[in-house]
């Protein structure tokens, strides 16, 4: 519990860069997580908070996150997990999707091909893996990989599209979509070149609202920790936001404060402040 009393009911996870450490030089995590991040979770759980994983990745790329974890709800209940960026909110175990947002793809995509005509575009599937027109580098989606014309990609609603070129950087791709403006979407560039496409206004903050909701909380009971672009708007979102120590400028300045890295157990140093 903090020096002024408070105590968060909610503690929203981002994965990658938060409670997995980064593989150096590739666009993945170890699968893994470390006793004293896995014993502040269990702290905080206990103390009867709920915990929910936040991430851009698919559903299906967070249930054995949430298996490592051995998250568990209040009672009986099954925990709440936000994926693709807040487009799916669901329940687990089993996977149960009880929120989604989709929206039109086809005109972004497009904007975005007529000027880069190689990226790479991904739509998930949802229990499969996803459908692309070119494999990604390895390790960097997870599931059955099925080969699709682009047209077909997005010829219907889509909660979130990935776009990739291993040949640019995350600078390019930000420069990119401010140049596109990308009418209809929100967008968020990640770790590289890597732009996540989903319906306007939806974000991990709109999907952990949803959740919030549902528990009879708001956000003033959150407590959220994360580090990348895509973690801005739910750590504005929440009572106290706070950034991994390896964060980028713009995530860190969109926080209330700083942890030390992931690979220090920033995230579990925080939890700790709450949960002792």
């Amino acid at each position: 519990m903090t020096s002024d009393g408070w105590r968060p009911k909610v503690v929203a996870l981002d994965i990658d860069g938060t409670l997995l450490k980064w593989v150096d030089g590739a666009g993945a995590t170890y699968e893994q997580i470390e006793p004293r991040v896995l014993d502040s979770v269990h702290r905080a759980l206990d103390a009867g908070a709920h915990v929910v994983l936040a991430s851009g990745r698919s559903p299906h790329g967070m249930t054995g996150i949430a298996d490592l974890l051995d998250l568990r709800g209040q009672g009986e209940e099954r925990v709440w997990v936000v994926a693709s960026n807040g487009a799916v909110v669901f329940r687990y175990p089993p996977v149960e999707v009880v929120h989604e947002e989709t929206f039109d793809a086809g005109p972004a995509v497009r904007a975005i091909l007529s000027r880069h005509p190689t990226v790479l575009v991904a739509v998930e599937e949802r229990g499969i893996g996803y459908r692309l027109n070119s494999p990604f580098p390895d390790g960097e989606l997870s599931g059955d990989m099925i080969i699709t014309d682009v047209e077909d990609l997005v010829a219907g609603p889509v909660s979130r599209v990935i776009i990739r070129d291993p040949e640019q950087s995350a600078e390019d791709f930000v420069a990119l979509a401010e140049e596109l403006g990308l009418h209809g979407t929100n967008y968020v560039v990640g770790w590289t070149a890597w732009l996540d496409l989903s319906p306007v206004g939806v974000s991990k903050a709109s999907g952990l609202a949803y959740v919030v909701e549902q528990l009879g909380l708001t956000d003033d009971d959150a407590l959220a920790i994360g580090d990348g672009r895509n973690d801005i708007e739910m750590l504005q979102w929440a009572r106290r936001g706070v950034a991994m120590g390896q964060a980028i400028q713009p995530v860190i300045d969109a926080t209330d404060d700083v942890t030390a890295s992931v690979y220090e157990d920033g995230a579990a140093i925080e939890l700790e402040r709450h949960f002792g």
